[in-house]
Order: structure tokens, then sequence, then C-alpha cells
């Protein structure tokens, strides 16, 4: 027996579904229309839309529980909404959560802000920039002999600042697109020096840079050239050096201390051991490297095989840098920065 067509509600009730999703719909005499959403022309919501969100938001329900009737309960801190509630989520057992919530929130705004990839610079908080070495280097002559030699080497250093600031700078004005999203975004520390370069370089080709800076004991803040929507603070270092390395197409390294060498080592074990995919590792400063490092004793000591030395590409200038890049993905040539 053949069902009609008129006594058939569910098969109706799914076309019309169909018909709404695709923004189509049919009229009496079978001709095709066009269905308006009701949200987007100002009609009031429809409770029978399949589509319609049935639970409020989190935003919606924390706006209601801010007014409740003063009582000894709603008073006391049990009562306040969990999301709401910093002295429950600092608590040491909610670790976990705080880990989470430090992956997930950089990650989900560099998403939205189309970031596929990065140009990592890591370096020193410490060497000055070129237009500050002479006031550094007159404040340093009545300072005891060890002293000022300290400063004289770091004010030798000045050079990477400008290198660190010509690399940022010339990869942010070739503007590489792929994918719809922007490719070698400059990433630093968020801090001064050579990571202050890198971010100013950026900055003064016009483009965009993210800064990832680290919660310390001391006050610091940004650098004035990150990019106010890419600028993130964290409170776990494990967090924030996933985030140097998860979006990471080359990373250039420039002379710098504990920190530097702490997430060099890591990216080299990382590549090393097989976690990581090859990608160009830059180091600056080959005199400086081999003076503090002597990576030719870990081969020789056999703790390290001779290939793995091979994972370190030696660099003095932001040309030579770019054209290591651009020969590993195989994307042309550097632009002239001055």
């Amino acid at each position: 027996m053949t069902v009609p067509q008129a006594a058939r509600p569910q098969e109706r009730r799914l076309d019309d579904g169909m018909e709404r999703a695709s923004g189509r719909s049919t009229a009496a005499d079978g001709t095709a229309g066009t269905v308006t959403d009701p949200a987007r022309a100002g009609a009031p919501h429809d409770e029978h839309e399949l589509a319609e969100r049935r639970f409020y938001r989190a935003e919606q329900e924390a706006n209601f529980a801010e007014a409740p009737p003063r009582t000894p309960q709603t008073e006391h801190p049990a009562y306040r909404l969990a999301f709401r509630d910093t002295d429950f989520l600092l608590r040491d057992e909610l670790r976990p959560v705080r880990f989470q919530l430090e992956l997930l929130k950089p990650s989900l705004l560099l998403d939205e802000a189309r970031v596929g990839s990065t140009l990592v610079m890591y370096g020193s908080a410490r060497i000055p920039p070129p237009d500050a070495v002479e006031t550094a280097l007159e404040g340093a002559k009545d300072l005891p002999d060890d002293e000022r030699r300290v400063v004289e080497s770091l004010a030798a250093k000045a050079k990477y600042y400008r290198e660190a600031y010509r690399l940022a700078r010339m990869v942010t004005e070739k503007s590489i697109i792929e994918d719809g999203k922007r490719q070698f975004v400059v990433t630093s520390g968020g801090g001064p020096s050579i990571m202050e370069a890198a971010n100013r370089g950026a900055s003064d080709a016009g483009g965009e840079s993210i800064g990832l800076n680290i919660v310390l004991p001391h006050e610091q803040a940004p650098n004035p050239y990150v990019t106010p929507y890419l600028s993130f603070q964290f409170h776990y270092f494990a967090l924030r050096k996933m985030h140097f390395l998860i979006r990471a197409r080359a990373v250039a390294v420039f002379p710098g201390g504990f920190g530097t060498f702490d997430e060099l080592f890591e990216l080299l074990t990382l590549v090393q051991t097989g976690k990581m995919k090859p990608i160009p590792i830059l180091l600056f400063g080959r005199d400086f490297w081999t003076r503090v490092v002597d990576f030719e004793a870990l081969a020789a000591e056999g703790t390290v095989s001779r290939a793995d030395l091979g994972l370190i590409t030696w660099c003095e200038t932001a040309e030579e840098a770019w054209s290591h890049i651009a020969a590993f993905y195989e994307i042309g040539s550097p632009s002239e920065v001055i």
C-alpha cells in the first residue's frame, strides 16, 4: 500500500529542516524561494526551531548570578560560580585546569588571528640596542674592571640587536600567506633587548608580531612593539615554551643566558629525538656559541653524534638566515633591508 505524501509528517519535517539549513524554501506553487533567518532579520527567536539554542550561554548565566539576594548563603565563597571563583581556580588541585587554560587561550586567539606559522626569535634580555651603546660605555668608565668588561662585552653584541631587527623586518615585509593564514609571524618572549628588536622590526615593517611573556617575581612588562592583541602572559614556563614551538617553522637564536640556553637545547632535543620534525635552527654569533658551548667536544666524547651537530645552521646576518629558511621551504630570495 502506498502512503500518500501528506500522511508522512516526519519526512516533511526533515525536508523543511534541510531547506532551512540550505537557506532555500519551496512555495505552494513548487517554486524555490529564500528562507530569512529570524535572528538576522531582527524577528523574535522561534522556540520551535531545531537549531535554536536551548541553554543560556555561560556569560549570560554569570550575569544572572551577579546580584543575588544578600543572605549568609549567597555571601559565602562556596556559592560563587566555580569559573568565576579565583580563589578556587588558584588551588593546587586545579593546576591541571590552569595548564589547559594556558594551552587553550593563546591557541584560540592565534587561530582567530589567522596565524599559520611563526618565526621564533630567542636571545638575551641584556644586550643594548646600538643607539644605547655609547651611553652604556660612558656610564661604565668608573666601574670596577670586571663590571666594566661585562658592559663592554654586552655593548659589543649590539650588532645582534640590529640583525634581529633586520631579520624580523625582512620576513614581515614578505607577508607570506598560505591557505588563507599568515606565515612566519615574528614571535619573541615579549621582553627587552633581542626580543624587543624582533617585535620592533615587525612593527616598523607595518606588520604584527607575537609576544609570549612570563610572570616573574620582579616587575616586567611587554615591550611596546608587541601587537596588543597578540601579547600573552604565562604562569607556566612549560606552556610558554610549548606555544613557542607549536607553530614554529624556523627559530633564530641569538647570544643569551640561561633562558636562551633552555629554549635552544629543548628545541635541539625535540628534533634530535624525533619528537619534532626538522626546522631551520639558526644560531647567530658562532664565536659566542663555540666559546660558551663546546659542541665539537660533545661529539668527540660520543655523548651526541656528529650528525646531530648538523641540526645547527650558523648565521651572522639577516640575509644568511633568510636564505637558509628560503632554501629549506623553497620560497624565494630575501628582499633588501637596510
